[in-house]
């Protein structure tokens, strides 16, 4: 009998085992352990904090937050089913220059959207509702790859992507991002009037002025798991850069575009625009998104001891990885001030590919306003150094990098995957950044330094995109044909229009 006993539990065992080999991805996603006492824990939540709503968010290649609101009820019934939107979702739902949808005709299946429980945060401008971060799959009736990973889907992209760094090189990206972005005042038919501020650099009486907006945005950061440790005004009218503690870059991905949304409620509330455009105004600073990266091993997951003891949302929205290894530091057996090995071939994976990375960490038309305007630091020229502004990366602080040639306008999502791309590659490779420049970069070229420059127009970083096989790695199969798409139609669309500085230069020009 208890042999019997044994044979009928290795044969249950081995049918559970051929059922998650055989599963798709949807499945083993909404069967990973744990997961059902997540599930479990948001009910609670939302019954404790009396959560009537819903918003069941992602992510477009844009970098615009899209999805559905569902009653809460329903909560359990999503999280296993999920919801369905158009494929196209993920590209805006925008039709191109000649009428055509953008990546997906309009016979295309619907994703299905399954919410990932532990980015469940209740919104602190209206407690009955709250947020949760959605993957997305291929629909379950699709012939072709049914309950797939959805390749346009950046965020499930950018996990994928970071979980198999993790698992080659046994080290994960940490970062930080530094959004600048401006407050605009709106006139009586809600047309923009300029900036609130003066663009004053650093001024407290500047940042005074904005102080009701940014202490609101402050406010309900903080409510919703953003550690804020600094801002400053910045020197563009309205300009301010607000920062919180750097974390995985997946999360802090999360708070970027939760902060966004934070910003544009309180624009709402204040009667203001909380603008993300890089550069409105000419003859002042760009908004800038700088990055600043590291690879770690160790650490742990912490909650913010400031925060609450009854969190209005799951412990991993208020949870920052602590403590570690990073391998960025400099080993002092080898130089004292450099960054270790692993830190500088990493900054040569980024130097090898930085022309795609520009396109997208400088993802629109108006991005390259920002990198010609030269008199503003525009980081323009593929170089690195120390506190050196002038090129696209800086060892701002040791154990870091920023990299510079990021605005405002950065989908977060793809640059941290294309990010953990170079980094790969300099690391398989060894990649060699060379000596770190000390001088003002133009001081350099005047001394005879060879320096390349970046893409310094739309057009031209896709097409630098389009021939580096290691950053089109980071938009796998669907990405990278919808991203294409979208943003060589927004070079095209630019390229055919008739502007004002066209009437201006060419109206009266003969006879």
């Amino acid at each position: 009998m208890a042999t019997k006993k044994v044979a009928a539990k290795k044969a249950t065992a081995k049918r559970k085992t051929t059922r998650v080999q055989n599963s798709t991805d949807l499945e083993r996603h909404v069967n990973a352990q744990g997961r059902d006492q997540m599930v479990k824990q948001v009910r609670e939540k939302i019954n404790k904090l009396g959560v009537t709503y819903i918003y069941f968010q992602f992510v477009s290649i844009t970098g615009r937050i899209v999805g559905k609101g569902i009653p809460a009820d329903h909560w359990e019934r999503t999280a296993e089913r999920g919801f369905q939107l158009v494929y196209g979702s993920t590209t805006n739902l925008f039709i191109d220059r000649h009428g055509d949808y953008i990546g997906y005709g309009p016979e295309a299946s619907e994703l299905v959207g399954i919410p990932d429980p532990e980015t469940f945060v209740q919104l602190p401008w209206d407690k009955r509702i709250a947020r949760v971060f959605c993957t997305c799959f291929r629909n379950r009736e699709e012939r072709v790859n049914p309950g797939a990973h959805l390749t346009s889907d950046c965020r499930g992209n950018l996990r994928l992507i970071h979980e198999e760094f993790q698992a080659k090189h046994n080290m994960h990206m940490r970062a930080g991002t530094e959004p600048e972005m401006m407050w605009l005042k709106l006139d009586e038919k809600k047309q923009l009037e300029g900036g609130v501020t003066k663009p004053n650099c650093y001024h407290i009486d500047q940042f005074e002025e904005l102080r009701p907006a940014f202490m609101q945005v402050v406010e309900y950061s903080q409510a919703m798991g953003l550690d804020m440790i600094q801002g400053d005004h910045e020197d563009a009218p309205g300009q301010l850069e607000l920062n919180w503690m750097f974390d995985d870059v997946l999360r802090n991905s999360d708070r970027l575009t939760t902060y966004r949304q934070i910003c544009a409620q309180v624009a709402r509330e204040k009667g203001l625009h909380a603008c993300f455009m890089s550069k409105p105004f000419m003859n002042v600073s760009a908004s800038g998104c700088h990055h600043n990266v590291s690879l770690w091993s160790g650490g742990k997951p912490k909650v913010n001891p400031l925060h609450q003891k009854v969190l209005p949302g799951m412990d991993d929205v208020f949870s920052y990885l602590q403590g570690g290894k990073n391998h960025f530091m400099p080993d002092p057996k080898i130089d004292k001030v450099k960054p270790a090995p692993v830190g500088l071939h990493s900054i040569g994976g980024v130097i090898e590919h930085l022309g795609a990375l520009t396109s997208i960490g400088s993802s629109t038309v108006n991005s390259y306003r920002r990198l010609w305007d030269t008199g503003f630091w525009a980081p323009v020229f593929a170089d690195w150094g120390f506190q050196n502004r002038t090129c696209a990366l800086r060892v701002s602080a040791p154990g870091r990098f920023e990299y510079r040639s990021v605005d405002s306008m950065v989908n977060p999502y793809i640059m941290g995957a294309a990010l953990l791309k170079a980094f790969d590659d300099g690391l398989d490779r060894k990649l060699d950044p060379g000596e770190p420049e000390e001088r003002n970069i133009y001081a350099a070229m005047e001394a005879g330094k060879q320096v390349k420059k970046l893409p310094m127009t739309l057009g031209d970083a896709l097409q630098k995109l389009a021939e580096d096989d290691v950053i089109k790695s980071a938009m796998p199969d669907e990405m990278y044909k919808v991203y294409n798409h979208y943003k060589t139609d927004e070079w095209e669309r630019f390229n055919h229009s008739v502007s004002n500085w066209d009437l201006e230069n060419y109206l009266d020009c003969l006879p």
